[in-house]
C-alpha cells in the first residue's frame, strides 16, 4: 500500500491528552533513575543497608534494562505493544511502591532493580511503537519531540527534584510520588490504540540469549570500569563477541528464512543507520556532559545539589522549549537540516565551556553556552526518533525501536562513565605531576600528598579540603590547594572533550544524512508504504 498522501497527514487529529499521557511516563522512567541517585545516602541510613550495596543495586538495574531491550521490542509484538507498555509501567509501579514500603536491600534489588529493569526494556520500544501507531506525520513529530524533550528535562531537573523531596519530605514521599503518577498515566490507557503486529510470533531464543551476553557483557564493562573494577576488558570482550555472534546469527537465520530477534534487512536502510547512530552520540553527548558539569559546580565552586541544579537548568529547559518549538512548527525544513543544526549548536555550545571552566566563580558564566548547548540538544531531540523510526513499517516498528533505545542507553551509559572515568583519570595523573614538581612541598612528602589528593580529595571543593588541613603549616596548606586549584579545571576541561568530540562525530554524520533523500512515512495501520514494509 502507499502512504497517506499529505492532505491525510494534515486533516489527522492531534491527541494531546494521548500525547502528554505518553511523555509523562517517558518522565517517570528517566526520573526514577534520577531519585535513586540522589537519594542514597537517606536510603542507607534509613534501612541500615550499604552505599556499595545500593550502587550495585543500580548498576544491576541498569544492566537487566539494557540487556533485555532488544528482547523487550519482539515481547512486545508477540503480547500486544499496548499490553507490553502497561506491563511496563506496572513494573514501574511495583520498583516505586517496593521502595516506599522498603525495610532492606533484598525488596529494593527484586522489585526495584530486577522488576523495574525488565519494565523499562518493555516499555522503551512499547512506547515508541506506540507513538509510531497512534499519531502521523506532523503530529507524530510532535509527540517525539515532546517525548524526547521529556526525557531530557527529567533527565536534568530529576536530581533537583529528588534532592528537594529528600531533603524537606522522605525519599519514601518521592517514590509514593512516582507511584501516584503511574497511576494517572495508566487511568488514561484507554486512550491508546494498540498497533497489530502480523509478522511471525516465534522466538528467536538463541538470538536472545546472544543479545543478553552482547549488551549485557558491554554494559557491564563500562559500570565495572565507571567503579573502578577489574576485568573490564574480559567483560567487554564478552560484549563484543557476543553482539558479533548476535550479527553472525541473524544473518543466517534471515538467510534460511528462519524467524529472527531482529531482521537484518533493518541495517540496510542508511536513514535508520544513521538515525540510531545520531541518538547513540547525542545520548554520550549529553550523558558526559551530565556527569561533568554537576562535578565541575560542586568541586569547583563549592556548590550544593540544589544550587548545582539551577545552575543546569538553562540547559533542560532550553532544550524543553526548543524540542516543543520546532515540533509545532519544523518551518518547512529537513530534518536532517535540523539534525546538523543541533549537532552544530550543541557542539558550539560545549567548545565554549572549555575557555570558562577556568575563569567561572559562579554558575552564571555556563548560562550562554548552556542555552546553546540546550538548543542544539532540543532540535536533536525533536528530530532523531521520528527521523530514524517513521520511515519503519508498523511491522517492524518495535524491533527498530528497540535497536534505536539501546543506541541510547549505550551512549548515555558511555558518555557517563567514559567522561566521569576520563576525569578522575586525568585528576590522578595531573595531580601526581604537579605534586612532584612542587618547590614547596618536601620531597619525601611529594608522593604522599599526590596519593592523597587522589584518594581523598576527589569530590572535595577547596573549602571541605581546608578544613582537611587543619594543623598542617601554612606553606604546605597553601601549596596544596594551589595544585588542588590548578589540576581540577584542567581535568575537567579534558573529560569535556568526551561530549565535544560526540557532536562533533554527530556533526559529520549529520553531514552525510543531507546527502540522501528523506524517507517517506510508512504510515500507520497498514505496515505499508516502506522499503521496510
Amino acid at each position: 500500500m502507499n502512504p497517506p498522501n499529505d492532505g491525510d497527514v494534515q486533516t489527522t487529529p492531534f491527541n494531546q491528552r494521548l500525547a502528554m499521557l505518553l511523555a509523562t511516563a517517558m518522565f517517570v522512567l528517566v526520573v526514577d533513575t534520577s531519585i535513586m541517585n540522589v537519594s542514597i545516602s537517606a536510603v542507607v541510613d534509613d534501612i541500615g543497608a550499604t552505599v556499595s550495596g545500593l550502587q550495585s543495586t543500580i548498576a544491576l538495574e541498569a544492566l537487566v534494562s539494557a540487556a533485555f531491550i532488544l528482547i523487550g521490542g519482539k515481547i512486545g509484538d508477540l503480547i500486544g505493544r499496548k499490553r507490553a507498555y502497561v506491563v511496563g509501567l506496572c513494573c514501574y509501579a511495583v520498583g516505586a511502591v517496593a521502595m516506599t514500603l522498603a525495610q532492606s536491600l533484598l525488596p529494593i534489588l527484586i522489585f526495584w532493580a530486577l522488576i523495574g529493569g525488565l519494565g523499562a526494556s518493555l516499555l522503551l520500544p512499547a512506547m515508541q511503537s506506540l507513538i509510531h501507531g497512534n499519531f502521523e506525520g506532523d503530529a507524530q513529530k510532535r509527540v517525539y519531540a515532546l517525548v524526547g524533550a521529556s526525557a531530557a528535562v527529567a533527565a536534568a531537573v530529576g536530581p533537583l527534584l529528588g534532592g528537594f523531596i529528600t531533603t524537606f519530605l522522605s525519599w519514601r514521599v518521592a517514590f509514593l510520588l512516582e507511584a501516584v503518577l503511574i497511576g494517572v498515566v495508566l487511568l488514561g490507557v484507554k486512550r491508546v490504540r494498540d498497533v497489530p503486529y502480523t509478522g511471525p510470533r516465534e522466538l528467536d531464543i538463541i538470538g536472545s540469549i546472544l543479545s543478553i551476553v552482547g549488551m549485557g557483557g558491554v554494559v557491564l564493562g563500562i559500570l565495572v570500569w565507571q567503579e573502578g573494577g577489574e576485568a573490564v576488558g574480559a567483560l567487554l570482550a564478552v560484549g563484543v563477541v557476543g553482539l558479533g555472534s548476535l550479527v553472525y546469527w541473524l544473518v543466517q537465520r534471515k538467510r534460511h528464512g528462519k524467524p529472527t530477534l531482529l531482521d537484518p534487512e533493518l541495517f540496510r536502510a542508511k536513514t535508520f543507520r544513521l538515525g540510531a547512530t545520531g541518538q547513540m552520540l547525542q545520548q554520550i553527548a549529553l550523558g558526559g556532559t551530565m556527569i561533568v558539569l554537576p562535578i565541575y559546580l560542586q568541586m569547583v565552586l563549592g556548590y550544593n545539589a540544589m544550587q548545582s541544579g539551577l545552575s543546569i537548568a538553562p540547559l533542560s529547559l532550553t532544550m524543553f522549549v526548543v524540542a516543543l518549538l520546532i515540533g509545532k512548527k519544523p518551518g518547512g525544513r529537513r530534518p536532517a537540516s535540523l539534525i546538523r543544526s543541533g549537532f552544530l549548536l550543541l557542539l558550539v555550545g560545549l567548545a565554549l565551556l572549555i575557555p570558562v571552566v577556568p575563569r567561572a566563580d559562579s554558575g552564571w558564566w555556563l548560562l550562554i553556552p548552556l542555552v546553546l548547548a540546550g538548543a542544539g540538544l532540543g532540535l536533536l531531540v525533536s528530530q532523531l526518533n521520528n527521523y530514524t523510526l517513521s520511515p519503519i513499517s508498523d511491522e517492524r516498528v518495535s524491533e527498530a525501536a528497540s535497536v534505536n533505545s539501546a543506541a541510547g542507553s549505550f551512549g548515555l551509559s558511555f558518555g557517563l562513565a567514559f567522561a566521569g572515568g576520563i576525569m578522575l583519570a586525568s585528576l590522578a595523573t595531573i595531580f601526581t605531576g604537579l605534586a612532584t614538581s612542587s618547590e614547596v612541598l618536601p620531597p619525601s612528602e611529594q608522593q604522599q600528598v599526590a596519593t592523597a589528593l587522589e584518594e581523598d580529595a576527589e569530590v572535595l571543593s577547596n573549602a571541605q579540603l581546608e578544613e582537611l588541613l587543619v594543623g598542617q603549616p601554612e606553606d604546605i596548606q597553601d601549596e596544596i590547594i594551589r595544585i588542588n586549584t590548578e589540576a581540577r579545571p584542567l581535568a575537567l576541561q579534558i573529560a569535556l572533550l568526551v561530549p565535544i568530540l560526540a557532536g562533533l562525530a554527530g556533526l559529520g554524520m549529520s553531514l552525510r544524512m543531507m546527502r540522501i533523500p528523506d524517507a517517506k512515512p510508512a504510515g500507520t495501520g497498514t505496515g505499508g508504504g516502506s522499503v521496510l514494509g
